[in-house]
């Protein structure tokens, strides 16, 4: 590897140096170290986080949609799958009919909230009894993980009425909160918000990003002498608040110790008292999930009876969260046992599975797979997209409708291409003037987005029954699948279709709440094949090393991997705007257009606001006279949590700001810009994810070494296609990073969900 484009070699493990910190802690240890990681997806080391970035993490398009259907909005098409998700919450809630499951012989903490939980469901308000105080956990260092920021308040239909919208702002200016709050306020309480407030002050939580500090502001001047800290209704909103928070950073639930020690750091004088009045108040759902194996081994006693040993011999986890979080996670196990346990329709002869799942290597163990299973895993790097490829062709050929579905509509062209046979669409990261789709032929598969699929706005459309028109499905992208969309597109199959969910499982995990994909491979409930397709090249090769812990130097002669070494954040910022705009298109021959930077986060002296003002300046010079963009910006727009979706500034008129993005010509209204759009030469990994590029500078700057993981490294790192320069200021950090740091656990359910509906031995 070389130092330079044009100078000498030297390897990322050889730097020496000491690493300021290490990586990430448990599960819920603090939840409030994940809640503060920044108003504006940016922790105090400047590192990634998504918690209310108007850049959200991840990927969207339109597409392509069938005939009969109207073409909608990116807006519009978001409204419509949150109209499916509300309806299936509340299908949901009907079907809940009886109370909640909780366990028997339980003592301490579990037993106070089942004694809570069956107070509940008597109609009476349950005791107070204290639960266990847990030992204080010191603040862990701020890490790159996944923050799903919230999406952005929609102007079209379905927005709050003017006039909830006018008696809201009256109550935010009478407690002196900001009056721009109202539409947002409108939107989180609707009709009769104004009354809510009034009653209880800290309905403001609902809103994202308001703090906790900032509601009691609020609270504080519209009660005067009736406020006080240990209000029931303040510990409710903050219990609420903690678990969205929670669910930000990826917990479909919390354990009661950890929310207990956030409600503590939140002031709540009581936190055991407001646990319980949650619950009393079904704000939240108390789960006890039975434990594989005592966590300290049993020592029975002369006096000890066969119930309590057994009771001991089956410890539980104690679990409280929201009822969206569990309503998703609950169907998603419930649809993927579907799967896992059907017999898939008989589409095509049995000699034909035979004679395409002959195939070579991997890709036939792939195809005799789905031949006889409903739910397949995929696993493997870029490499292994064409073992997908090759079954969705095998299985139009015998006659089923065959669709594949990405997390971006980069990737959506690009798989597209593939499946026709092409090496067309591999170019570039960003279509200029949204470069329209590479269809495969009538008769075969085609490609969508996962968001697309499930809006109606692309792909086959539904039937009479409301299911997707298809018979086999392959969600490519399949780590950044949340429990919510992955429940939905469980719900949305016909009987008897097939599933397949591949990805690249060392990649960064879903913006949203769950590990769909990692806790399925963790099950073991189906079958799994893994590709054994290597990623080519010297990028490939560091790019393996580093998803099993190593930080190889590679052999790179046509100077695909460089390290640039820089001592502060001012060379950092320096050397890469020289990448960019002249080192990698005068050597490697890849212009400014197709190259990306890709930076630990938004903030800090080499944040992606400060790379991008340094590129704009080199690249694109201009006023701003369109919010701070110009005709000719790179953009990266988020249509919806979690989505983002590369592009370029194009005008500005009445209308908004006209994008071209990757799938698409976009209007973004004047008073949505601000919290959409941003721009795009330097993304963040998880921006980044479900898109490659030609070319990739990866920033390291001295401020990040305490966010870097092995997941981080991995994607941003992979995203190259043909050349890699890595801006290298973190010494040690580096190597200790991919070696030592692995992806922070997240608190799910998913595997104890499946694990009763799964026969053993599948």
């Amino acid at each position: 590897m070389s130092t330079d484009p044009e100078t000498t070699e030297t390897s990322p493990a050889e730097d020496t140096g000491t690493d300021a910190g290490e990586g990430a802690e448990g599960a819920g240890q603090d939840v409030t170290a994940d809640a503060e990681e920044g108003a504006e997806g940016t922790t105090p080391e400047g590192t990634e986080s998504t918690g209310e970035d108007p850049a959200a993490e991840g990927t969207d398009g339109t597409g392509e949609a069938k005939a009969a259907a109207p073409e909608l909005s990116e807006a519009a098409a978001e409204l419509l799958a949150q109209k499916l998700e509300r309806e299936r919450i509340e299908r949901r809630k009907a079907e809940k009919a009886g109370p909640i499951v909780a366990g028997t012989k339980l003592s301490g903490t579990a037993a106070d909230l089942l004694a809570a939980v069956r107070a509940v469901e008597s109609g009476e308000k349950p005791v107070t009894t204290p639960l266990a105080k847990p030992e204080p956990t010191p603040r862990r260092p701020a890490t790159p993980e996944p923050v799903r920021q919230p999406q952005p308040v929609p102007t079209e239909p379905g927005a709050p009425a003017t006039e909830t919208v006018e008696s809201v702002r009256l109550v935010l200016a009478e407690g002196g909160a900001p009056e721009t709050l109202a539409a947002q306020v409108a939107a989180a309480l609707g009709e009769g918000g104004d009354d809510q407030l009034r009653e209880d002050p800290w309905q403001l939580l609902r809103v994202p990003g308001v703090r906790p500090e900032q509601a009691d502001g609020f609270a504080r001047a519209l009660l005067g002498a009736e406020y006080a800290p240990d209000d029931e209704r303040r510990g409710r909103a903050v219990i609420g608040w903690l678990l969205e928070q929670a669910a930000l950073a990826g917990h479909t639930a919390l354990e009661a110790s950890a929310l207990t020690a956030a409600l503590a750091k939140q002031g709540v004088p009581d936190p055991d008292a407001a646990t319980q009045s949650a619950i009393a108040e079904g704000e939240v759902l108390v789960f006890q999930d039975a434990l594989d194996e005592p966590a300290v081994p049993v020592q029975r006693t002369d006096d000890a009876s066969d119930e309590d040993t057994e009771a001991e011999e089956r410890p539980v986890r104690v679990l409280i969260g929201l009822e969206r979080y569990a309503l998703a996670e609950e169907s998603l196990a419930e649809g993927l046992a579907k799967l896992i346990n059907s017999v898939p329709k008989e589409d095509g002869s049995a000699a034909d599975w035979e004679r395409a799942g002959a195939a070579k290597g991997s890709t036939g163990e792939l195809i005799r797979a789905v031949a006889g299973h409903g739910l397949v895993l995929h696993t493997g790097g870029e490499a292994s997209l064409e073992e997908p490829a090759a079954l969705l062709r095998a299985a139009a050929g015998f006659g089923l409708r065959a669709w594949a579905a990405t997390h971006s509509p980069v990737g959506r062209d690009r798989f597209a291409a593939l499946l026709a046979g092409s090496a067309a669409g591999t170019a570039s990261g960003e279509p200029e003037g949204g470069a329209p789709d590479s269809p495969a032929p009538d008769d075969g598969p085609r490609a969508a987005t996962v968001a697309g699929l499930l809006s109606g706005a692309e792909g086959p459309g539904r039937d009479a029954d409301g299911a997707l028109d298809l018979d086999l499905l392959v969600v490519l992208d399949a780590p950044q699948l949340d429990v919510e969309t992955a429940a939905l597109v469980s719900e949305s199959l016909p009987d008897g279709a097939r599933l397949v969910l591949a990805g690249d499982p060392a990649v960064l995990w879903s913006a949203g709440a769950g590990r769909v994909f990692a806790d399925l491979l963790a099950s073991k409930a189906c079958p799994q094949v893994v590709s054994r397709r290597p990623d080519l090249g010297p990028v490939g090769e560091l790019v393996s090393g580093i998803g099993i812990g190593e930080l190889n130097q590679v052999e790179a002669p046509g100077k695909e991997v460089v390290i640039v070494p820089v001592r502060d954040a001012g060379e950092a910022v320096h050397r890469t705007v020289q990448l960019v705009a002249d080192s990698v298109p005068r050597v490697i021959g890849v212009p400014a257009e197709q190259t990306v930077v890709i930076t630990p986060g938004h903030g800090g002296a080499a944040g992606t606001r400060a790379l991008n003002v340094a590129l704009k300046e080199r690249l694109n010079p201009g006023p701003g006279r369109f919010g701070g963009f110009d005709p000719g910006d790179r953009i990266a727009y988020s249509p919806a949590p979690g989505r983002t979706v590369p592009g370029r500034v194009v005008n500005a008129d009445a209308e908004g700001l006209h994008l071209a993005c990757a799938g698409g010509p976009v209007v973004v209204p004047k008073e949505r810009v601000e919290q959409s759009v941003r721009h795009g030469w330097a993304l963040t990994a998880h921006q980044a994810v479900g898109v490659r590029w030609p070319a990739v500078v990866v920033v390291l700057p001295g401020d990040a070494a305490q966010a870097l993981n092995r997941p981080w490294v991995y994607t941003a790192f992979s995203r190259a296609d043909r050349h890699l320069s890595v801006v290298h200021g973190v010494d040690q950090a580096l190597p200790r990073a991919v070696a030592e740091v692995p992806a922070k656990p997240r608190t799910t359910r998913l595997q104890v969900l499946l694990r009763p509906q799964v026969p053993a031995g599948v």
